[in-house]
Parts: structure tokens; C-alpha cells; sequence
């Protein structure tokens, strides 16, 4: 058996609306179809595949993966991006990977969780 790719992150949310206007307004991410759970939530994804699965109603305090240090995503066009932190006033930190020529832009969700945008150079 191998690992032949990530499905997806799941995110213990508080304000399930405001998480998913994060994810949908400033990362880009688009809301779909999710099956009917009996609690609430939104799967937000990137082309056809749902990457973030939101979870409302269950309390993230105590989580057993709370050593989870950061989500990376593969993105285009900083400059969009960083305006859109810009104008919704998200603070955001940038580096330049040595030797890759990989730009990465960093912010937090709604819930403290840190994501890391990945821009190719070029």
C-alpha cells in the first residue's frame, strides 16, 4: 500500500459562516455539494474536489490532532491574493523559499489555524 495523495483537511469550526466566508472569500475556495450529515457543516473546494470539510457544533477545545501545525495549498497570482487580504484587512507574512523560487504567504483562519500558500515562480 501507498499514499498517493491528501483528500482533504477537516476544520473544527466555531461560526461556521464566518469559516466559510474565509475559506470561500479570501483563499478562493468554492462551496458545494456535502452529503446529509446530521450536523452542521460545508465542504469548500478547489476545482472538483472538496479540500476543506467545515464541522460546526462539535467543540474543537481538547481536539486530539491539535498538534497540527499549519494546511499548505498550492495557489496562483499572489498579487490577488494579497490584495484581497489587503481590502478584507487579513494579516498575512511572506518569505521566499531559498533555492526553490517559491513565494509562500501565510494566514490564519477564523480559528487559529495557519495556512500556508505555496506560488510557484514563474
Amino acid at each position: 500500500m501507498e499514499i498517493e495523495k491528501l483528500e482533504h483537511v477537516t476544520v473544527r469550526v466555531r461560526d461556521l459562516d464566518e469559516s466559510e466566508r474565509f475559506y470561500t472569500e479570501i483563499l478562493g475556495l468554492r462551496s458545494g455539494p456535502r452529503p446529509p450529515f446530521p450536523f452542521p457543516g460545508a465542504w469548500l473546494y478547489a476545482g472538483e474536489t472538496p479540500i476543506v470539510h467545515l464541522v460546526a457544533g462539535r467543540p474543537a477545545e481538547g481536539a486530539a490532532t491539535g498538534a497540527l501545525d499549519h494546511i499548505g495549498l498550492v495557489a496562483s497570482d499572489p498579487a490577488v491574493f494579497i490584495a484581497r487580504c489587503v481590502d478584507n484587512e487579513v494579516a498575512y507574512d511572506e518569505r521566499e523559499v531559498p533555492g526553490l523560487g517559491l513565494r509562500q504567504v501565510f494566514v490564519n483562519d477564523p480559528n487559529g489555524i495557519r495556512i500556508e500558500l505555496n506560488f510557484p515562480a514563474g
